[in-house]
């Protein structure tokens, strides 16, 4: 059956855009629903500073006049000239189990790529690390997260038929959160404060604000993660629109800063309760009630389980034992809030620190996912 791509050019299309997923996963017990309204806002040159330095086009595949798949095309400039690359990246990638489908898709980012000199097609990656990432290759029949992309099985199964390879990889963990503290690090956290002067702070939003800390831990996080895959650093336009998203989310109880004794942030944590069953009552829109569901989970209600959203430490102390002090911060608070799992965000395969922060605990390897590339 033939198949007919269209560039989305008017903001029906870009609506039919950012549906067509959770009407392709509508059902699935597994697959959490996107918000349409933060896609909209994501993929709008009007709204998202990534487009300082990026440019995209978006695709519908059309069969027989029916929506069948869609895929963003998108090359960030600054990732690129940083890690000195020249890289198109695929996003928002959904089709239905039919290769022609796919491949007439992915034809099109490619496409988009050469006319614009790129030499690799690489994917699925968003503008920025902060947007969905990876394709899962294993953990299918487990519950996704608001975070990150849930997708059929035959995903990466027509990808390895298109002759495409494994560009990196992500570990996910579910953590048992245990009833007490191991002592042991308790004494290793009360130590480290000692040895290297930090303090723990719990900061309220008016304080945030005052003090200027979301500006601070965006610059934390541009500092811990530059050096992973396919990090561009987050311009002050697009701290300020987190800030203002992060905030509008978290339950102050749930985040905590590290400073050293002059004051300077060190290391943080974010944490919000899981949002994935919410979103799935809701279908991810937040009106005429989904407003509702999710306000319930974030603060009234709470789930057993939480996400991880974020953990950064400053690269001069990232072998100093602060990731001791965040931990032991937020999980005996989590126990109090009547969590009793965390997933964690994705790791990369290569990020021996972040996956040893976990080894205190009981931990199952339950998900994995692939940034699939090829040389165009």
């Amino acid at each position: 059956m033939s198949v007919t791509i269209k560039t989305v050019t008017t903001r029906r299309d870009l609506k039919i855009f950012v549906r067509f997923a959770n009407k392709l996963y509508k059902g699935n017990k597994y697959y959490v629903p996107s918000m349409p309204m933060d896609d909209m806002n994501t993929l709008n040159p009007k709204s998202n500073a990534a487009f300082e330095f990026s440019e995209a086009e978006l695709y519908l595949a059309y069969q027989e006049g029916k929506v069948v798949g869609r895929v963003a095309a998108i090359i960030n400039h600054k990732a690129n000239a940083s890690w000195k690359v020249e890289q198109v990246r695929f996003g928002w990638f959904d089709f239905i189990d039919d290769i022609e489908v796919s491949s007439a898709l992915l034809e099109a980012v490619i496409s988009f790529g050469k006319s614009r000199g790129m030499k690799q097609i690489v994917g699925p990656l968003g503008f920025t690390d902060f947007d969905p990432e990876g394709m899962l290759v294993e953990g299918f029949d487990r519950l996704s997260t608001m975070a990150l992309i849930y997708n059929h099985p035959y995903y990466p199964e027509h990808m390895k038929k298109l002759g495409y390879y494994k560009e990196t990889g992500w570990l996910e963990y579910r953590i048992t959160l245990p009833e007490v503290f191991p002592e042991r690090y308790l004494r290793i956290a009360e130590n480290i404060k000692e040895r290297y002067n930090l303090k723990v702070r719990k900061l309220t939003k008016s304080q945030i604000r005052k003090e200027n800390y979301g500006q601070k831990l965006f610059e934390l996080i541009n500092q811990t993660y530059c050096v992973l895959y396919g990090y561009s650093l987050l311009s002050p336009k697009q701290i300020d629109q987190y800030v203002d998203l992060y905030l509008s989310l978290v339950d102050m109880r749930m985040l905590v800063f590290v400073e050293n004794q002059d004051g300077e942030l060190v290391g943080a944590g974010i944490t919000i309760p899981s949002l994935s069953e919410a979103l799935q009552k809701c279908n991810g829109e937040l009106f005429p009630f989904g407003w509702w569901h999710l306000l319930k989970a974030m603060f009234w209600k709470k789930p057993d389980t939480l996400d991880l959203l974020l953990i950064g430490v400053r690269p001069d102390y990232q072998n100093c034992g602060v990731n001791s002090l965040i931990a032991v911060d937020l999980f005996n608070n989590f126990r109090e809030l009547g969590f009793k799992y965390a997933e964690t965000n994705a790791n990369l395969e290569t990020n021996a620190k972040i996956q040893a922060m976990w080894n205190p605990f009981e931990k199952e390897q339950h998900k994995k996912r692939w940034v699939f590339g090829k040389e165009i």
